[in-house]
């Protein structure tokens, strides 16, 4: 349950985020894996969370039974009520009728009160919104999205009255985070927005959340913090999903860059410190993208002087019958060795960015097209092991081109 919900006294508490159960005088009210039980859970939830407007039979039989084929549906309706009723009493809940019926609709008994977190979220929105003053709106907000532990009813999203719950209170948590950071930034109240920002990037990983908490890094001057942060969410987003960083993000990257202050020292020590820290470097310029990308533009504004054959050259996983790999768990031990591959390959001078799952950019400096072939060769050789089914393929384009000239293949993916 949330951390504000109370399970003291003589009502019936209720978890619909996250996993779902019910609390009656402080013990909890169990469902087992057993088809009976998960009816009475399946029931549970359609009547606790409809309280108000209630349940119409039809909806009750679908959600209970589905497609099976059963000879009295209206029957074995009226059992799962019964044996539900009995449970309940079980539970330690008073004498009552639990469940009442009006007209073909099936309601909660008003006798019986009931605390459901959904509706307490929905309220502290609803109340946030409302609010004049800033102050006391920011902790109506902050509470509402505390309140919020994980998506509505999550492991049941498939059912589809549950995935339109679900997607309504995602959509209400979003907004609650943004009017939250929107007065914490304003306020100066970076601390917290901080902890906002973890905590909806924990609750929702992969929501792009960690701008929140790396602009309230950089606002605070903590930017050794801000740039690990960086670097894991880079990691983290290509190895789930295989994306590169959003534009918000890389926009607080190099914000970044900009904010960070260095005392005052001789040119000496600040070129060593330039410097790259190994020894006996070997192969390619390994770095994440947004650095790539500042080398790919600077190298463009180069170029306008001459003297120099620049390529870029994408390098893609793909499977025995040369089509893309875009998931599967093969293909993050495949997308690091290409990687290894690809560094090992390439001039001292050459840059490489990983752009997503199996996928990485290279940047040739003072080479030509048919060097290309010869360093797309050289991966491979690398790459490939055995009777290895997988392969790579390539693309090249001249960083002088326009960008609808020289993207062609070069040679054929390897099986």
């Amino acid at each position: 349950m949330g951390k504000t919900m109370e399970r003291d006294g003589k009502c019936l508490y209720v978890q619909m985020f996250g996993s779902f159960s019910m609390f009656w005088d402080g013990k909890l009210i169990n469902a087992s894996a057993k088809s009976s039980e998960s009816q009475f859970m399946y029931l549970m939830q359609m009547l606790l969370h409809n309280r108000e407007e209630g349940v119409s039979r039809d909806n009750l039989e679908q959600v209970l039974f589905g497609d099976r084929d059963i000879d009295d549906i209206h029957h074995a309706l009226r059992s799962v009520i019964y044996n539900t009723k009995r449970k309940l009493k079980t539970a330690g809940l008073p004498e009552g009728k639990y469940i009442v019926q009006k007209k073909g609709i099936y309601y909660w008994s008003a006798s019986i009160p009931v605390t459901e977190d959904a509706e307490e979220f929905q309220k502290l929105c609803r109340k946030a919104d409302e609010e004049t003053e800033s102050g006391k709106k920011l902790q109506l907000y902050l509470e509402a999205c505390h309140r919020y532990t994980g998506d509505f009813l999550a492991n049941q999203a498939a059912t589809l009255w549950i995935a339109q719950e679900t997607k309504k209170y995602r959509g209400m948590f979003y907004n609650c985070v943004e009017k939250a950071v929107a007065l914490l930034r304003e306020g100066g109240d970076f601390r917290e927005m901080k902890e906002l920002g973890v905590y909806a990037a924990q609750i929702h990983p992969l929501s792009d959340w960690e701008t929140v908490t790396m602009e309230a890094l950089i606002s605070m001057g903590q930017y050794e913090e801000a740039r690990k942060l960086y670097d894991d969410t880079v990691e983290l987003y290509f190895r789930e999903q295989g994306l590169r960083p959003s534009d918000r993000l890389m926009k607080l990257f190099n914000e970044l860059g900009s904010r960070m202050n260095h005392q005052y020292d001789t040119l000496d020590n600040i070129q060593k410190s330039l410097e790259e820290e190994a020894e006996d470097i070997e192969g390619g310029y390994v770095c994440a993208y947004p650095v790539f990308l500042g080398i790919y533009r600077m190298m463009v504004r180069m170029m306008e002087r001459g003297g120099q054959s620049v390529y870029l050259m994408l390098c893609r996983i793909v499977d025995s019958k040369g089509n893309s790999m875009k998931e599967g768990t093969m293909l993050d031990e495949l997308s690091t060795r290409l990687g290894d591959a690809i560094r090992v390959s390439v001039r001292h001078s050459d840059v490489i960015s990983k752009y997503g799952r199996g996928q990485y950019l290279v940047l040739l400096v003072n080479t030509t097209r048919e060097n290309c072939s010869i360093i797309q060769k050289r991966i491979n050789w690398n790459f490939l092991v055995g009777r290895q089914r997988t392969g790579v393929r390539y693309y090249v384009s001249s960083v002088i081109c326009s960008p609808d000239k020289g993207k062609k293949p070069l040679g054929k993916e390897m099986k």
